[in-house]
């Protein structure tokens, strides 16, 4: 027999008895517990697809907060208007590095519209049809540049699905090279407020026959911007243009308060 069995027997008996005499007690390790609540939970968000181009280039989209004032904020549905591409990515940054602006709120991000238009320097999509002359407005004309009938492109289709999804309270959709800002629908406060933190002087231009402010800020009701930026403003970097036009994107976000 092994001589260590006695040893060990007597060892686990002696246990046994103090177990039960109460001298021991098993250690209980406090829980660690996070009571950290964010207020607003943006570290996770990440761009999803919301559609595809005509060539099958992702259309991506990203969700800031969780409030239910909700700001849709868009660009390049033109190919050839570039330079809101950076500045919804700077946004986005903005926004992830103040959280607190996103209380109550939610901010959705289209930073390309039209994909295959901006890979190919064109205002068109790939079949030649304007994106903002292809919604299903009541002014809308069907023609080759137009759309054979409303929402026939597949990138129309996915900012107009956007829209119906997050039922955004306001929508501002970047263009160059008008340097105005125009609205639509019952957007001539917001268009004003926006005025106030840039040199873009606001514009009314009128609602163009199937354009997004014709479906969004008529057909819908919904205010929407029409914010045009120079042409020249696409030979700025992020930065830059954050500095120019950076703050009247904030006051579109906080929309009625004021910008910080």
């Amino acid at each position: 027999m092994n001589r260590k069995w006695p040893a060990i027997s007597a060892v686990c008996a002696l246990f046994a008895v103090l177990t039960f005499a109460g001298c021991y007690r098993p250690v209980r390790y406090p829980e660690l517990v996070d009571t950290h609540v964010p207020p607003a939970i943006v570290s996770a968000a990440r761009y999803h697809i919301v559609g595809t181009s005509v060539h099958g280039r992702p259309i991506m989209c990203l969700g800031l907060g969780q409030g239910p004032d909700v700001a849709l904020i868009m660009a390049t549905i033109h190919g050839n208007e570039p330079a809101g591409t950076p500045l919804v990515r700077r946004l986005a940054m903005h926004l992830r590095q103040h959280p607190e602006m996103l209380s109550g709120r939610k901010v959705v991000l289209l930073r390309v519209a039209n994909p295959d238009g901006l890979a190919h320097n064109s205002r068109y999509n790939i079949h030649g049809v304007d994106l903002n002359r292809n919604f299903e407005a009541a002014n809308r004309l069907n023609s080759r540049q137009s759309g054979l009938t409303a929402l026939s492109e597949p990138e129309s289709r996915a900012i107009r699905q956007v829209i119906l999804q997050y039922k955004p309270d306001r929508i501002v959709s970047i263009h160059q090279p008008l340097a105005c800002i125009d609205y639509d629908g019952p957007a001539q406060g917001l268009a004003e407020r926006m005025g106030q933190y840039c040199a873009l002087p606001v514009k009314k231009l009128g609602a163009r026959p199937g354009s997004l402010g014709s479906y969004a800020g008529v057909t819908l009701g919904i205010p929407i911007i029409t914010f045009e930026m120079l042409g020249s403003d696409s030979q700025l970097d992020s930065e830059a243009l954050w500095q120019k036009y950076g703050k009247a994107l904030v006051a579109a976000v906080v929309y009625p308060n004021p910008a910080q």
